[in-house]
């Protein structure tokens, strides 16, 4: 589904492709990317935000949506859609189900066909695979040490070894137990990593910047829930905390030398030496529908976060909209920017903060293993309150660990993927 009204092809200079845009964090980063687009870019400047979801009705709900928010933004700032000087939005939905390799294919395809580039893929789409709370340890833990036990919680229940759907319906095609596919793991990284590599040449021909690959990850992406022995998560009870533990691993060694063999197949390096670059960002602590719980206790969840906030929190952002901090920023920074910050700090995951009175910001985060920027010892730009207590300073030892964890994860996502376009093709002839 398309939209022309808000501009048209020959208008368009930035794509932005963002998963999972029909509710939650990801509807609030398309709204917060037309805000801020149409605020801070001249009348040359136009954008194509493509949106997936998982079903048509989906998409044009959320297509109706955008339009509305459109019209509330332009209105809010008494700017006519029509006025030359004001650079133009234009809406595309396509529809992928993560969980289900063709899906993510057929998309990939769809998209190489019809788009000429993409300058800046958000991969928010993902499952939580949240069961409820452990309340009797949420209750110990918030009597004990109320502002960590908010912070970093570690009472969420998640279901252990859900798979998704058979990728596979040829009965002759062979299926060793090491393809399955966890469900957490495929929506939250899998299905996203095997849909970058399919349009890896749209994002190569980004025609402003290298393309940008934004992994949307969580603060709560501790390093005791990983194991590389169970890279899916199939035996753990904290499946998400363990996929974005991935995530964070994945996207802050992307560009070391020890991973580059692995990320070249990932993302082959193109003709004009441009390749993609990857970042991580995470939406601080907002209120979602990720977790299930009865109304009352929505309630009672959302007025403990402004609480946390209030007595010095940096990372309950409590709002979508503010939680979309960061990814925007990331999409919609300059170049030059994005690396001079690098270039101060180091390559960081970056998550959207907030002081007490709730103005956001994007702000480097603590990653265990990797420290605020991947500089041993380097710990002073950390916002205040925003660490674990198990918190450290970066060493060289727990940096060198780090860099060959992500080897080993790059290694082995790219096995995954060849083994899964392999079965898949097998069907096909």
């Amino acid at each position: 589904m398309t939209d022309r009204y808000y501009g048209g092809d020959e208008d368009v200079h930035k794509y932005v492709l963002v998963t999972g845009a029909n509710g939650g964090l990801g509807y609030a980063i398309c709204c917060r990317l037309i805000d801020e687009f149409i605020l801070t870019r001249p009348s040359s400047h136009s954008m194509r935000l493509i949106i997936t979801t998982r079903d048509k009705t989906k998409s044009h709900d959320t297509i109706a949506k955008l339009k509305d928010h459109i019209f509330r933004t332009r209105k809010h700032h008494k700017v006519h859609e029509k006025t030359p000087l004001v650079p133009k939005i234009y809406l595309q939905s396509e529809q992928v189900n993560l969980c289900q390799l063709r899906s993510v294919q057929v998309l990939a395809k769809k998209l190489n066909r019809s788009l000429p580039e993409l300058d800046t893929v958000i991969l928010n789409a993902g499952h939580g695979g949240f069961t409820g709370l452990d309340w009797p340890l949420a209750i110990w833990a918030i009597l004990t040490n109320f502002r960590q036990a908010i912070m970093f919680p570690t009472f969420k229940l998640g279901s252990v070894g859900d798979l998704t759907a058979p990728q596979i319906l040829d009965t002759s095609v062979s299926r060793p137990r090491s393809t399955q596919l966890g469900q957490v793991f495929c929506s939250n990284v899998f299905g996203h990593y095997m849909l970058v590599h399919g349009i890896a040449a749209l994002l190569s021909n980004s025609s402003a910047t290298p393309g940008r690959v934004i992994w949307i990850s969580s603060h709560e992406a501790y390093d005791s829930t990983f194991s590389l022995d169970d890279i899916q998560g199939l035996s753990s009870p904290v499946a998400y905390e363990s996929s974005k533990r991935l995530t964070d691993i994945l996207a802050l060694t992307s560009r070391l030398p020890n991973t580059q063999h692995w990320v070249d197949g990932f993302l082959p390096p193109p003709s004009n030496h441009r390749p993609p670059r990857q970042y991580v960002a995470h939406p601080g602590v907002c209120a979602t529908n990720i977790m299930p719980m009865y109304w009352i206790l929505t309630y009672a969840m959302t007025a403990a976060f402004y609480l946390a906030r209030w007595i010095g929190s940096p990372w309950h952002t409590v709002t979508p909209y503010k939680g979309a901090c960061a990814p925007v920023w990331l999409a919609l920074a300059s170049q030059q920017e994005l690396d001079a910050v690098e270039a101060d700090g180091g390559v960081a995951k970056w998550g959207s903060a907030v002081d007490w009175q709730g103005e956001e910001r994007a702000s480097r985060t603590e990653v265990q293993g990797w420290g605020i920027g991947g500089k041993v010892g380097d710990n002073v730009n950390l916002p205040k309150n925003s660490r674990m207590k198990e918190g450290e300073d970066l060493t060289a030892d727990g940096k060198e660990h780090f860099a060959m964890l992500g080897r080993s994860c790059w290694q082995a996502m790219e096995n995954l993927r060849v083994e899964w376009e392999e079965l898949l093709k097998e069907e096909d002839d």
